[in-house]
């Protein structure tokens, strides 16, 4: 006997948008992706046995390929990966609760599409930076250089103090200053949180498509700056996954 199934929300996208006849959703075997419509917007889905896991990296490369490939062509407001309702019923409900939300999403990201600049620096540079700058620090390196650990533990604890304390303050700058750069090629921005030790840069940006160039080229040119200093990448386009909340939409 087959399980329960519900319907698996990607996103929500004007009515007159259609999937492409081979878009795949998720789950084993990849689900047929349709659109449930309700007025001027529409929702889309997939169906999923309710009994099976959501949320496996497979789901959730599947949730980014359907809408990064659908903000390529039409704006597209992502609903949170893994939402699950009971049905068609259920999709018209949340189409019908948040209609003027979701209508002034789509506004904001007609012809727009989200990048990630992000960046990590190159440690032993940085280090290298922070004792020059920094007289303690160099002294506590070189009292600890070549010492056992257990010896030198206190030391090495300090040390440790100061060079985080120094990449947290560096990384807010070069935060900064990237905001202040990128900020008139761009709509809006949102600091991401650091997601190792060594991230100098994590900051998601919303673009007009028409200025993407002139964005890429802005970003290239302060990755040259700091060559030296990090290592720089530029992702996307993607579907605006970081400016979602704004508007408060459930999911």
């Amino acid at each position: 006997m087959a399980g329960q199934s519900g319907m698996f929300v990607y996103g929500i996208v004007p009515a007159d948008v259609e999937p492409t006849e081979d878009a795949l959703g998720v789950g084993d075997p990849p689900g047929e992706v349709t659109v449930v419509v309700h007025d001027e917007l529409a929702a889309l889905v997939s169906e999923v046995d309710l009994e099976r896991p959501v949320g496996l990296p497979a789901d959730l490369t599947a949730y980014q390929e359907l809408l990064d490939g659908t903000a390529a062509v039409a704006p597209v407001v992502p609903v949170r990966f893994g939402t699950v309702v009971t049905g068609t019923d259920a999709v018209h409900d949340l189409l019908d609760a948040h209609r003027d939300q979701f209508r002034a999403a789509l506004d904001e990201f007609e012809g727009r599409a989200q990048y990630m600049v992000r960046g990590r620096f190159h440690e032993p540079e940085l280090i290298g930076a922070l004792l020059a700058g920094n007289p303690d620090a160099a002294q506590l390196a070189e009292q600890v250089r070549g010492q056992p650990e257990a010896v030198s533990r206190e030391q090495r604890i300090r040390l440790g103090e100061m060079i985080s304390q120094a990449v947290e303050l560096r990384r807010e700058a070069e935060t900064r200053e990237l905001l202040d750069v990128l900020g008139p090629v761009a709509v809006s921005s949102t600091v991401r949180p650091p997601g190792h030790e060594l991230d100098a840069l994590h900051v998601a940006f919303l673009v007009d498509v028409d200025r993407a160039d002139e964005f890429g080229a802005v970003v290239e040119e302060f990755a040259c700056q700091r060559r030296e200093l990090m290592g720089m990448k530029l992702l996307g386009p993607v579907a605006p996954y970081d400016f979602v909340d704004a508007h408060q939409l459930a999911g």
